[in-house]
């Protein structure tokens, strides 16, 4: 096994990465950047080194500067986690020039794959079937307009490179097209260094189901089943989940058969994941090829009893996947929520600044995988989305409610969060039902906003309680009348004023 890695990225999945390495007897080595000095990762790591100004484009997205640090300490492998330099297709291919193995797929299948444009063609070469859409990048607003005019609105714009949302815009109506379209592009380039954008005709209340597939160097490619990704907003995940509601066994076959064949058409290595939709009559359509590992990589996880990151070293290294097709089974259900350090009553505009608390959920069924802590300054350069809430349960239901559990014991103090939001998503009957598409956020954060918009407000009563409440113990402790044991004695001293009401969801 690799003896020491670097870790070109940041966040929860930088820290997760160091787990995965610590776990394996790997020396893990970290970049930040001067924004995120103080950084999780930076902490656990064995070694760490200032990549470059907070600016992603001087840090996290400077090739040469990632690379010579590599050598400098040693490191025989780089893992790229996901976003940043995941998918790029120039910096694997210098990672290879110079003796560097990248943890990912090669150089020639991130070209072929990373490119949305490239990889929709090889599919359809190859019979997998594809969501109509523009064969080559859009240069005129001419050619949007015949495009929209064939198939109608609305219509996708979508970043011909990277992923997660970023670069893509929705266009219901012509008036509105050549704004997105040069909306995307610059957020495009600003996030994968890469303007080009195509059209793909939107398909209406559909599902986006992903497949974990894996590939080794020696000819071996399986799927580890499915994960439902439809609860979207703007485009980007809020929670995911495995198995898919909507899944049928017939399905799940077709679809995971079709997701090996994918990957084999590009004779594909490490993790990656195929990206489906499923329109109303289970039709399904390839949508794009994540060539990285994803953020939801946890529930896949929990579901199978696979690591996937410890598996990724593994390949990366040159050994084979150690069992077969037969022998991977989806066990139980699994849910995740990200966690974003956003503000849910102010249109979720990002909310940097200082995390006065953190406080995690525990117990069985629960996983954490998170970068922040109390004391934590969350930066404004970066996404968002400071960690993530996984749980499991043997059922679809039992997962649900050890997510309710989780959700309310979290506390995070000191910003706005999205917990509030996914208090509320988490009861909606809708989810319960495991009935909703793409489009239920957009039609549905009214009603869910009205509720958790009353427990914000529950909640900072509750908070501004307990910062009474010990001060009053403070005091106590002050005159000698009482020595407070820190939070616990300043919720005695709260529920002693009777506000055991008040007190219920902390």
């Amino acid at each position: 096994m690799f003896k020491k890695v670097l870790i070109a990225n940041r966040g929860e999945i930088a820290v997760r990465v160091i787990r995965a390495c610590r776990d394996l007897g790997i020396k893990s080595v970290a970049i930040y950047s001067e924004a995120d000095r103080n950084s999780l990762h930076v902490q656990l790591a064995d070694f760490a080194y200032c990549a470059g100004p907070a600016p992603s484009s001087e840090s996290y997205l400077n090739q040469r500067r990632i690379l010579d640090l590599a050598i400098a300490s040693g490191a025989e492998a780089i893992h790229p986690g996901y976003g940043f330099l995941s998918e790029n297709s120039k910096f694997a291919k210098e990672c290879e020039k110079s003796g560097i193995v990248f943890i990912g797929p090669r150089s020639d299948a991130l070209q072929l794959m990373g490119d949305k444009l490239t990889s929709r063609k090889t599919m359809m070469d190859n019979g997998v079937p594809v969501v109509p859409g523009t064969d080559k990048a859009i240069t005129s607003l001419d050619d949007a307009k015949k495009f929209a005019a064939q198939y109608g609105y609305p219509i996708l714009v979508k970043a011909s490179a990277g992923g997660g949302g970023k670069g893509m815009r929705l266009v219901e109506s012509e008036k509105s097209l050549a704004s997105a379209i040069e909306g995307a592009r610059r957020e495009s380039e600003k996030a994968f260094g890469n303007s080009d954008v195509y059209l793909e005709k939107y398909l209406e209340e559909p599902h986006h189901i992903e497949f974990q597939i894996f590939g080794d160097s020696h000819g071996n490619i399986v799927h580890l089943y499915e994960r439902e990704c439809s609860m979207q907003r703007r485009h980007q995940k809020v929670l995911e989940e495995s198995p898919s509601p909507i899944m049928t066994g017939e399905l799940r076959k077709k679809m995971g058969d079709v997701a090996v064949r994918a990957a084999k058409a590009v004779n594909y290595t490490n993790a990656g994941t195929i990206e489906f939709l499923v329109d109303k009559q289970r039709n399904f359509y390839f949508l794009e090829m994540n060539t990285r590992l994803q953020v939801e990589h946890p529930i896949t996880e929990l579901v199978t009893d696979i690591d996937i990151v410890k598996l990724q070293l593994a390949v990366a290294h040159g050994e084979a996947i150690p069992f077969s097709q037969s022998a991977i089974k989806q066990l139980g259900h699994a849910i995740e929520c990200r966690i974003y350090a956003e503000d849910p009553e102010n249109d979720f505009l990002p909310c940097p600044g200082l995390i006065k608390e953190f406080s995690l959920p525990s117990g069985p069924g629960i996983r954490n995988d998170e970068a922040a802590y109390s004391g934590y300054e969350v930066p404004i350069h970066y996404d968002p989305m400071i960690a993530k809430l996984s749980c499991w349960g043997e059922s679809r239901m039992a997962a649900i409610g050890t997510m309710q559990r989780a959700l309310n014991e979290y506390t995070i103090l000191g910003i706005k969060s999205s917990l509030p939001f996914h208090r509320a998503l988490v009861r909606h009957p809708k989810f319960l039902k495991g009935d909703y598409t793409t489009n239920f956020l957009n039609e549905a954060l009214p009603e869910l906003s009205s509720e958790f918009q009353a427990e914000i407000k529950d909640r900072d009563f509750e908070e501004a309680l307990l910062v009474a409440a010990g001060i009053e113990a403070f005091r106590k402790e002050a005159i000698g009348r009482e020595r407070p044991q820190g939070r616990v004695s300043a919720r005695r001293v709260w529920i002693q004023t009777g506000r055991q009401e008040s007190l219920r969801r902390l």
